[in-house]
């Protein structure tokens, strides 16, 4: 076991750690849930809309997102070697990466829309259908722009600087708040001669897009002019490194499918309320939305568990990088159930914030209140493997990820939402189901200590012989 000092000091390194990223992970959240619920205020089917592309988003997101995943776990390895150079070229060569890939997704996602749209959402109702088109094709613009947010705050994280990407993500939500106001319900002043139309979901897309914007100039200018840890030289000058491209793409690649079929697999449970009502689809959209909110301290130490495995690897301390995750994932099993329980009296309010709807109030809090007594056992299921990522054992979390998704949260969600006609509710006990069976078999993981097996960083790329 650590001494006392050593158990001070890791306290401190996760508070420093998690601290910002549990302010940046808010402002992240509600960046989403500003736009969700002024779009609710504008009409139910702009809600649905807009939560149905959001879930097609989060797809194409998680392609070019393994790049940050990759940059996070890279770059962490060669702060733990205290190699500033490394993770300098190392967090280049995923920015270029993410930019060329998630502009070919843009491309493609743009031609094929409409096949695609009517494929997934053929029983939605047309008017919800028509504002679907208009917001995809006002997103696809931003998928570099958002490429360029999430692999920057990702190796920045990486290399243990979390205050920095906080401080951004923050900047980005008021730019979100004030624009998407201002382009989905417009401006006028009497007596002025201002007057600025409102654009409903197409403005909705343009104002978190501005946000993305000017939040993705801002953290490649910091990494441009560096830290003690990081530092990228000649920004616009790229020629690949294959080595450190493999390395990020090792880590990177089974991360985007594991993430890629969590999406898909989720969207497709979403098809499977679409069939039960508009209600339905937006009270599942918001219930999402919540549910993202108060898993934010998990979410925060997951990030914080990526980063600090990954820098005890690199300094060759496997027992630390396991003292370190154990404790995490304890602390966020007691803090997510407790927050989570306490907030269940609030869960209709909160839900009336969306919508005027109390149909969709009742059935979102609903939702919200089943989950909030079993979140003790997400961090299992999800902090866990985060960290084993940060030690480079991507395919045991793709392997179990996939499997337990398709085999319970999708069959046993389909089974209780269509055959058993639970709806919304049937798909979100399937989601429980796949926790449990998930969690479990990353705690065996965790103490059988194969996770920490791996090699990230063979050798230094950048020393030619």
């Amino acid at each position: 076991m650590f001494n006392v000092q050593k158990n001070k000091s890791l306290r401190q390194d996760i508070l420093r750690l998690t601290v910002p990223v549990i302010a940046e992970q808010t402002f992240i959240i509600l960046m989403g849930v500003i736009n969700t619920m002024m779009a609710g205020h504008i009409s139910k089917e702009a809600a649905a809309a807009i939560g149905m592309i959001d879930s097609l988003n989060n797809i194409f997101i998680a392609a070019f997102s393994s790049l940050a995943v990759g940059g996070t776990v890279v770059v962490a390895h060669y702060t733990g070697k205290s190699d500033r150079i490394g993770a300098g070229d190392a967090s280049k060569q995923a920015l270029y990466g993410g930019i060329v890939l998630a502009s070919c997704i843009a491309i493609l996602a743009g031609i094929f829309r409409h096949p695609l749209i009517h494929l997934l959402y053929q029983g939605a109702e047309p008017a919800v259908l028509t504002l679907a088109f208009t917001y995809l094709e006002y997103s696809l613009p931003t998928y570099p722009l958002i490429a360029v947010t999430t692999i920057a705050s990702g190796v920045l994280r990486g290399s243990g600087n979390t205050k920095t990407p906080a401080k951004v993500m923050i900047f980005m939500n008021l730019i979100n708040v004030i624009a998407s106001y201002l382009f989905i319900f417009g401006l006028h002043i009497p007596l002025m001669p201002i007057h600025l139309p409102g654009g409903g979901v197409r403005g909705a897309a343009i104002g978190i897009g501005l946000a993305r914007f000017l939040g993705g100039i801002i953290l490649t200018y910091i990494l441009v002019r560096g830290s003690a840890n990081l530092k990228i030289e000649n920004i616009f000058q790229f020629k690949p490194d294959w080595d450190k491209l493999k390395a990020i793409l090792t880590i990177g690649v089974p991360a985007s499918i594991e993430s890629l079929l969590f999406s898909l697999g989720k969207l497709i449970t979403q098809t499977f309320i679409v069939s039960f009502g508009t209600v339905a689809i937006v009270a599942n959209s918001v219930a999402n939305s919540l549910h993202g909110l108060m898993m934010i301290p998990g979410s925060a130490l997951g990030i914080a568990a990526t980063t600090l495995v990954g820098q005890y690897m690199g300094r060759k301390d496997p027992k630390g990088a396991s003292i370190a995750l154990s404790y995490m994932n304890k602390l966020a099993s007691i803090v997510l159930f407790l927050f989570n329980l306490a907030f269940i009296p609030l869960y209709p309010l909160l839900a009336s914030l969306y919508t005027s709807s109390p149909e969709v109030t009742d059935l979102a809090a609903t939702l919200l209140t089943a989950t909030a007594t079993v979140t003790f056992v997400w961090p299992f299921a999800f902090l866990l493997p985060a960290g084993l990522k940060g030690a480079g054992d991507v395919r045991y979390t793709l392997t179990v990820s996939t499997l337990s998704m398709w085999l319970f949260r999708i069959s046993l969600g389909y089974i209780l939402c269509i055959h058993l006609k639970l709806g919304a509710l049937g798909v979100w006990c399937g989601m429980y189901t796949d926790w449990f069976i998930r969690g479990l078999a990353f705690y065996i993981r965790l103490h059988n200590g194969k996770w920490q097996q791996h090699t990230v960083i063979k050798s230094d790329p950048s020393i030619k012989a």
